[in-house]
């Protein structure tokens, strides 16, 4: 896959999203720096990459992006990869020099698909960009970053419209999780307000991981549900993105949200949570009645949080262990209806 996009769409973080979101699907990515001109773009690309535990080619100074490509490529099928994310340089504006590089790189590598991205957020612009890129290099499809907010829906309409390609990933924040394949009806859907449930499924089956949750279900039968499982449920959680785009997918929650003034979700509250119970001895989470008030400022200090909150937390937990038991007495029918035990 060759991306290819002005100066400042996303294209390097984008080429690690795409490498993320294929390696969750058992692909085996490897990503190449093409872009010598922007200073830090191949040291920026290689970082991403070792967060998410890919595999880079790290291209030799005298390089030309057209030698980058066919050397990575070589590494690529030498070592068995099944996946090549290309990085290509962008331009201020589209330039001849621009296209005369990418169209040398697409003719010798012939890629099974060129991407561009655009930024929704200069609206016209993208629109512009894309006619002009498809038109002079030709593209098999788009990936729209900063598509965070729902207004921004039009854009993808009208490039879809201009470009005749289709839009195949939009970008929906700056975690490297924060790309999601680009349905239209489900773009209308949130731009409706009536949420995007099938894209809330896709995303809590890649996170959860089955066994542990059959695991838990044996838990929460033998009502022995700990806050050690709440945190592991935590960080399944956070793997599904920011809790705003998770709630935004609910049928209903965006009018809901508007008629309210909005809502305002922090994910920090989900690190202060963790914060709190990785300050708790292994005993103390799995025996919450011995925590007194001297453990509770000791756990209020280790986790930079206040007394408070700490109380809030076991609050929530006791509340949410008397829940279980009734879904646990409620059977097979009642319990396997999923979802997560609690979040208030």
């Amino acid at each position: 896959i060759m991306l290819v996009g002005l100066h400042g769409c996303g294209k390097t973080t984008t080429a690690a999203k795409l490498a993320r979101y294929f390696q969750e699907r058992k692909r085996r990515p490897y990503l190449v720096p093409a872009d010598v001109y922007r200073p830090a773009a191949i040291d920026q690309l290689q970082k991403l990459g070792e967060e998410l535990r890919v595999d880079f080619y790290r291209p030799e100074a005298s390089q030309t992006p057209l030698e980058i490509c066919l050397k990575g490529k070589e590494a690529a099928l030498k070592g068995g990869y099944d996946l090549m994310l290309i990085d290509t340089a962008g331009r201020l504006h589209i330039d001849e020099a621009l296209m005369l590089e990418l169209r040398e790189i697409k003719n010798h590598l012939k890629p099974k698909e060129v991407l561009l991205v655009a930024d929704a957020m200069t609206g016209q612009d993208a629109i512009n960009i894309a006619k002009n890129f498809n038109e002079r290099l030709g593209v098999d499809g788009v990936i729209l970053t900063k598509m965070d907010g729902d207004a921004r829906g039009g854009a993808a309409l009208s490039i879809k419209a201009v470009t005749q390609r289709p839009i195949k990933f939009i970008g929906v924040g700056e975690k490297l999780d924060a790309l999601e394949a680009f349905y239209p009806d489900r773009m209308a859907s949130r731009i409706l307000g009536m949420g995007d449930v099938l894209t809330l499924i896709e995303k809590a089956e890649v996170a959860f991981d089955a066994q542990q949750a059959k695991a838990l279900e044996r838990k929460i039968r033998k009502d022995s549900f700990t806050l050690e499982d709440f945190r592991d449920q935590i960080q399944q959680v956070r793997k599904m993105g920011s809790l705003e785009s998770i709630l935004g997918m609910i049928p209903g929650f965006s009018k809901m949200a508007k008629a309210s003034g909005g809502f305002d979700f922090d994910g920090k509250e989900l690190v202060k949570v963790e914060a709190i119970i990785n300050s708790m001895t292994p005993k103390e989470r799995a025996n919450t009645a011995i925590i007194n008030g001297s453990r509770r400022l000791r756990i209020a200090k280790g986790s930079g949080t206040t007394v408070q909150e700490v109380n809030h937390l076991l609050k929530q937990y006791a509340q949410a262990r008397k829940m279980m038991k009734r879904f646990a007495q409620m059977g097979e029918k009642g319990f396997r209806r999923g979802g997560m035990p609690f979040f208030s």
